[in-house]
């Protein structure tokens, strides 16, 4: 089984948790999620640690605890991490966190998306395109901005798990193709 299978499978058994719980206990553990993720992030050394098959789960409960105690995190996520480190989970902690934040997103009716475009955008240009996506959509849209020199021109945009190509690069293969086709 893949990690992201398995990391989904685990996000989603602490997002129900969190739901079954109510109040603000989902939004709680996904901050929880994020700030050991990020603490685990800043030290490389540590993540390799988490992965190591040498590595016991009881030194990996002791570490994981400390990081535990320093984000102030709840018995349940306490426990989760625990679980983790007792399967020789913990080394996809960061997949876990991140399949857990879009089922947040997911539950709050939020989409993620994406613009790519070949210059770099003024933050009204950005309003205005996602305000312009939201209304489309009649959902919040949660959009990361990208530049990628090579599209060339328009944009790139990708909504979920829809794309849509609107870039001078895609038009000249279109073009090239159609050419090469005697049309």
């Amino acid at each position: 089984m893949t990690d992201t299978v398995v990391a989904r499978r685990y996000a989603s058994a602490i997002f129900a948790l969190g739901k079954k719980a109510g109040g603000k206990t989902l939004e709680q553990h996904g901050l929880f999620l994020h700030a050991l993720n990020r603490l685990v992030g800043f030290s490389p050394e540590l993540a390799l640690a988490l992965k190591s098959p040498v590595v016991t789960p009881e030194e990996k409960k002791a570490v994981v605890e400390k990081l535990l105690k320093l984000i102030k995190a709840d018995a349940q996520i306490s426990n989760f991490c625990f679980l983790l480190a007792d399967k020789d989970r913990l080394g996809i902690l960061q997949d876990i966190a991140s399949c857990y934040y879009k089922l947040l997103l997911e539950e709050k009716g939020i989409i993620r998306g994406k613009l790519v475009t070949a210059i770099p955008l003024d933050a009204a240009k950005q309003k205005e395109f996602k305000t312009m996506l939201e209304k489309k959509a009649s959902r919040q849209i949660e959009l990361a901005f990208d530049v990628d020199k090579s599209i060339l021109g328009g944009v790139l945009l990708q909504v979920g798990d829809q794309v849509l190509d609107a870039s001078l690069r895609a038009q000249l293969a279109i073009l090239r193709d159609t050419i090469k086709r005697g049309e």
